[in-house]
């Protein structure tokens, strides 16, 4: 079987590795020639909207799947309606690349949010604060990532300066939560609708980047496993959903808010490369080419580190027990994710102080 995958970033690259045992064969279509995928997977190189070339791109696949948001919904629709299997399907695209639309769509299943209002113009955004109250985060409705297009405002005089750097295209305003920890699941629907679920990550943001995430969770009690994955379930069926789905939460006294979805592997889920039974990358195969959906058990106690900007010394990284390395390829620039490496113990206390180790020469 031939499986395209539109985005050629280091998660389609893990995601062709992992379907390579299986027998898969891998297609990508990006616009950056030198994109990660392309050092593992025969690849196309074009812009999204070009009709012609993803034509040329879906000739002879048997299924199209993607690893990135920022597909041009009318891709998505064309390569549904020229093969038939495009998996997540194109309304749900659709839905993780607008967070107004996405925190719509939680409320109207019942899944707790913040906070939000949608906001056009610099009146909205008044008005939007007298809702949301002191501090508020404002953010673009698409396309940020990363930290990207949002700003955090804690007084009436950061209104005139957001709106002066972000005003102009469709905002969100949405109430600042004190959180005690942001967690994320990593839920796996198949076309036969068979569900599997991770437990419960926890991640560590600076300046809007993942760099740390922790799994299994500690501290979580299984109540609060099962209400994620009941969120996840209501999901699914509304969209009638095939693939890997993870949704964001910001955890509150033993509470969840979501946050955000993402339709496709996450960053936060890379440690189940190692850390589980079945990694997110090969479940997502599984579960789009109707494969019987593997254990999402962990193995003992995981740490993912991201490297953002530079990579330290690889020697040291590689000389610790129970670390593996994942390098992407890529050229180092600042804010940039250049690789990760996940650090596998058997208890929590153990891998505690394994990070403690890797604090010492790798910024995390």
């Amino acid at each position: 079987m031939k499986i395209g995958v539109l985005g050629g970033g280091q998660l389609g690259r893990m995601m062709a590795l992992a379907g390579y045992p299986l027998g898969l064969q891998f297609r990508f279509f990006d616009k950056s020639a030198g994109a990660p995928a392309s050092q593992v997977a025969e690849f196309h190189t074009g812009d999204f909207n070009d009709e012609r070339a993803i034509e040329c791109f879906a000739a002879g696949l048997d299924l199209v799947t993607y690893e990135f948001e920022n597909v041009p919904s009318s891709a998505a629709r064309f390569l549904s309606r020229r093969i038939g299997q495009f998996f997540p399907p194109p309304g749900a695209l659709e839905m993780a690349q607008d967070r107004y639309v996405q925190k719509q769509f939680f409320q109207r299943l019942g899944v707790p949010t913040p906070l939000f209002q949608a906001v056009g113009t610099r009146e909205e955004l008044q008005q939007a604060v007298e809702l949301t109250g002191f501090p508020a985060v404002l953010k673009t409705r698409r396309w940020g990532y990363d930290g990207k297009g949002q700003a955090v405002l804690r007084e009436p005089s950061d209104l005139d300066r957001a709106w002066d750097s972000m005003g102009g295209t469709a905002l969100i305003l949405e109430g600042f939560v004190k959180f005690e920890r942001e967690v994320s699941l990593i839920a796996v629907m198949s076309k036969s609708r068979a569900s599997v679920f991770y437990p419960l990550t926890e991640n560590r943001h600076r300046e809007g980047i993942l760099r740390v995430s922790l799994a299994p969770a500690q501290g979580i009690d299984p109540y609060v496993q099962l209400l994620a994955e009941r969120y996840a379930r209501s999901i699914f069926q509304e969209l009638q959903y095939t693939g890997v789905l993870t949704i964001e939460f910001f955890y509150i006294d033993g509470k969840l808010l979501a946050n955000e979805m993402a339709t496709r592997v996450h960053n936060s889920g890379h440690w189940t490369i190692e850390g589980a039974d079945t990694s997110q990358f090969e479940n997502h195969l599984r579960a789009i080419t109707d494969l019987p959906l593997g254990s999402t058990v962990a193995r003992g106690a995981s740490a993912m580190v991201n490297f953002i900007g530079s990579v330290p010394d690889i020697s040291l990284v590689l000389s610790m027990p129970g670390a593996h390395l994942h390098l992407y390829g890529k050229a180092p620039r600042p804010g940039r994710k250049l690789g990760h490496v996940t650090l596998c113990a058997p208890d929590y206390g153990t891998l505690k102080k394994s990070l403690e180790t890797l604090q010492n020469f790798a910024d995390c």
